[in-house]
């Protein structure tokens, strides 16, 4: 049996223990809509980090980023260190202002620089984003993973599995809101941390000739060397499916092009990432919890990305690549592909020994869990300040809001439910969905950052803006579907896609501002001065320290 009883005992304690805290921290009946959305605004600095980095960590790394450590190696961490800046750019030029204006929402923001004509259309677009994209993929690629580990790995249980983990998520979130979110996310990260490295030690160990973790990290250096390069060359690394690594991420543009649009984006106007920091005491309380999940994701990749490479050199043949003659069965998709994100589940059933399976699995189980808790407070957040309050029910009772908040939590997890099975035999998730998320994150950045830096940017500029990025968008994305050959198209990495499509938008809404208003300041401009931005001595001090290990990071790994 894979899983044993004393695995299922751990498990079980772990939920209960959850579910417990969940109801213990949010016992008082009376909630508020600020106690619901936004934990009362009473999250210390160590709570906001952690839940940040809890939300941020589900499938899509633990499962997606290991899978894709497999497929392309080392290279596929830049989404986490690369983070760890935007992180610190985030609490120093975004949360001031964000903070200033009392914010329950993201979209909340548009209406009071925008209109709240804006402001509708991005809250349904983000409605849509987390139920279609994020919810499902979450709940997709975390029944995998139990699938491959409780199960037989063929999917028998696929469906149970998604229903088991929506319904815990729903368990605590629907009823706690953001609190009971937000304060089980301490115990969740420290699990999934403490889960993470055991499987990268286990693993390391079983790929080392004497057994030791260390040997065992020199070997898949010097076994799969290729996989410990940060920046790629086109050519550099063909994945085992046969898809260049260049193609995802394209050299120097994780340095300087597209990953800046794709975390900006992620960590600066995310519903479900931000709004953990709107929940703060203070501002300093907020901008220090930013630093302390900027320093937690610098150990990400070590639990996340280390144990996929580990799997490569484990099912490699002799010739040191991985083949569909060589790899596990598990591996293979009902077509022969390989699925690459099946590595840390493999890794999980196949090492782990009784008794640590179930802490993993528990570890696991709280990385899905706690992003799905995150995802729903925030689809339910926006549609009951966003769409329910202001169209629907301008005077509704503060309990009536809460009853609305988890009432539409619930549907969406509902239809999550129902399309996560879809998804199967996709390969590299965690790419997908960085893929697609492209398409529409370049012009909703542009009209934060215009939004936010230029004075000038109009209402009309910015619904332009928002407009005009999907074609461009989509300009970029049928070149490498046959449409390149034309000689119209051009045949872009979606990296770098989503970068052009950024400063394209960009340029239509500065053109659009100025004919609008010849240059004058819109009347709802941010008023921005150097002591806005001034943070104190603690933040300051950790960014250095932060900036300075990334340093050496990416010149040791190059």
């Amino acid at each position: 049996m894979k899983f044993s009883f004393i695995d299922y005992t751990v498990f079980i304690v772990y939920a209960l223990t959850i579910v417990g805290i969940a109801y213990w921290v949010t016992r008082k009946k009376d909630k508020t809509s600020e106690d619901y959305f936004l934990a009362g605004k009473s999250l210390p600095w160590w709570a906001i980090g952690a839940s940040l980095i809890a939300a941020n960590i589900s499938a899509e790394q633990f499962i997606g980023m290991s899978g894709s450590g497999f497929a392309i190696g080392l290279a596929i961490a830049s989404y986490e260190w690369m983070a760890a800046i935007t992180l610190l750019i985030v609490g120093k030029f975004f949360l001031p202002i964000f903070m200033e204006k009392e914010l329950y929402t993201i979209p909340e923001f548009i209406a009071k620089r925008y209109s709240k004509r804006l402001k509708t259309i991005l809250a349904v677009f983000w409605i849509g984003l987390y139920i279609f994209v994020n919810l499902t993929s979450v709940l997709y690629l975390g029944a995998t993973a139990l699938d491959t580990i409780m199960g037989s790995g063929d999917g028998s249980i696929l469906m149970e599995c998604i229903i088991g983990l929506a319904a815990f998520a729903a368990l605590y979130s629907l009823w706690g809101g953001l609190g009971a979110v937000a304060w089980t996310d301490v115990i969740q990260v420290v699990l999934l941390i403490v889960g993470g490295l055991i499987t990268t030690y286990i693993a390391l160990t079983h790929v080392a000739p004497d057994g030791s973790a260390f040997t065992g990290l020199s070997t898949i250096y010097d076994e799969a060397s290729e996989k410990f390069s940060m920046i790629l060359d086109k050519g550099e690394i063909i994945t085992p499916n046969g898809r260049d690594a260049w193609l995802d991420l394209p050299g120097l543009a994780v340095l300087i092009g597209g990953m800046w649009v794709a975390n900006l984006y992620y960590w600066g106007f995310n519903q479900y990432i931000i709004q953990r920091t709107l929940a703060a005491k203070s501002l300093k309380e907020s901008q220090k919890g930013i630093a302390f999940a900027a320093f937690l994701k610098l150990l990400i990749p070590l639990i996340v990305v280390i144990p996929g490479i580990v799997a490569y050199v484990l099912n490699a043949g002799p010739d040191g690549v991985v083949t569909a003659q060589t790899v596990d069965p598990t591996f293979l998709g009902e077509a022969g592909n390989i699925i690459n994100d099946n590595a840390a589940p493999w890794l999980i059933s196949s090492f782990i020994p009784t008794g640590l399976k179930g802490l993993v699995l528990a570890a696991l189980s709280a990385a899905i869990v706690s992003s799905l808790a995150s995802m729903l407070n925030s689809t339910a957040t926006i549609f009951t300040m966003d769409i329910y309050k202001p169209f629907f029910n301008k005077e509704s009772s503060e309990s009536n809001l809460v009853t609305v908040g988890r009432i539409s939590a619930a549907v969406a997890l509902i239809i999550g439910v129902v399309l996560a099975p879809q998804l199967n035999n996709l390969g590299q998730v965690f790419q997908y969905i960085q893929e697609y998320t492209g398409i529409v994150s370049p012009g909703i950045l542009a009209v934060f950052m215009l939004g936010l830096f230029w004075k000038k940017t109009t209402n009309r500029a910015a619904i332009w803006g928002a407009l005009i990025s999907i074609p461009v968008a989509f300009y970029f994305k049928v070149a490498p579907n046959g449409w390149a050959d034309s000689g119209f198209f051009l045949n872009l990495p979606f990296m770098d896609q989503m970068f052009w499509t950024w400063i394209i938008t960009m340029i239509f809404m500065i053109i659009i501002s100025y004919m609008e208003n010849k240059g004058a300041d819109h009347e709802k401009g941010i008023p921005l001065s150097r002591s806005t931005f001034a943070t104190d001595k603690v933040f300051n001090i950790s960014s250095t320290v932060i900036i300075l290990i990334l340093i050496v990071l990416y010149f040791v790994f190059w």
